[in-house]
C-alpha cells in the first residue's frame, strides 16, 4: 500500500463522498478483485511479488511491475492483503510523465485524490537463515550516483554499488518504484470511504508498522 508520506501518521480522516462514476469504479473493484485475487496465493501466481512489511493500517503489499500505468481496474499496480491472507485493497498508478501537466483522471477518478510518490528502490533481502527482509528501499538519486546516472534498470548488482546491500545474491527481488501518481482503494468496507487513508474496520496486527519501509 503506497502513502503520500511514509513518516506522515496523521489521524484517520474520512474520504469525500464518491461521485456517480468512482462509485461505479469502486464497485468494480469491490466486485471483481476478491474473486480474482482472494489471497496472496492468487496473486503471486497471477504475477504480484510481495514487497513489503505489514505496515501501520494492517496492510502487507504485493507490486506487478507490468501495471505501473494502470489501465485496466481488474490489473491494479499492487494488491494489499493482511497477515491472514485477506485482501485489503490496491494500488492504481499512471507514470507521472504522462501527467506532466497535473494530476490525472483516470477510471472517473477525481484528479484531486492522486498524491505523487517519487522515484525509488524497492527490494527483498534474505538472510543467511533464509528469512526474508521486506520494506527495503533506497533513493533512485543514490542508486543513479552509483550506476552512472541510471536507475531505470535496477539490479541487485547496482545495489551492491550503491552500498544498498553488500552481496548481490541476498537480493531476490529488486524493483524500480517510478515516479507515479497514485490512489489508493480499500476493497473491505470502509466507514471512512473506500478512499481514505486507513480503516478502522481493518484490526492490525501486533507488529503493523514496526520497521515500516526503510528510509529512501
Amino acid at each position: 500500500m503506497s502513502m503520500p508520506s511514509p513518516s506522515a501518521k496523521p489521524a484517520p480522516t474520512a474520504a469525500p463522498a464518491p461521485s456517480a462514476a468512482e462509485a461505479a469504479f469502486l464497485q468494480r473493484v469491490m466486485t471483481n478483485l476478491p474473486k480474482r485475487y482472494p489471497n496472496p496465493a492468487t496473486a503471486t501466481a497471477a504475477g504480484w511479488t510481495r514487497y513489503t512489511r505489514e505496515d501501520r493500517t494492517g496492510a502487507i503489499s504485493y507490486v506487478n511491475t507490468k501495471y505501473w500505468d494502470t489501465t485496466d481496474t481488474d490489473l491494479p499496480a499492487q494488491l494489499w492483503y493482511d497477515v491472514n491472507g485477506r485482501l485489503l485493497g490496491a494500488d492504481f498508478s499512471i507514470p507521472q510523465a504522462e501527467s506532466i501537466t497535473g494530476p490525472p483522471s483516470r477510471f472517473g477518478i477525481a484528479p484531486s485524490r492522486w498524491f505523487k510518490i517519487p522515484a525509488h528502490v524497492h527490494y527483498v533481502q534474505r538472510a543467511a537463515n533464509g528469512t526474508l527482509a521486506y520494506g527495503k528501499a533506497t533513493s533512485a538519486a543514490r542508486y543513479a550516483a552509483a550506476n552512472n546516472g541510471d536507475y531505470s534498470h535496477s539490479t541487485a548488482e547496482g545495489l551492491v554499488a550503491a552500498k544498498a546491500v553488500t552481496d548481490a545474491a541476498s537480493v531476490p527481488f529488486v524493483f524500480l518504484y517510478p515516479a507515479i501518481y497514485d490512489v489508493t482503494v480499500w476493497v473491505v468496507p470502509n466507514p471512512l470511504g473506500q478512499f481514505a487513508d486507513a480503516n478502522p474496520a481493518v484490526t492490525p496486527s501486533p507488529r503493523a508498522g514496526k520497521g515500516e519501509d526503510d528510509a529512501m
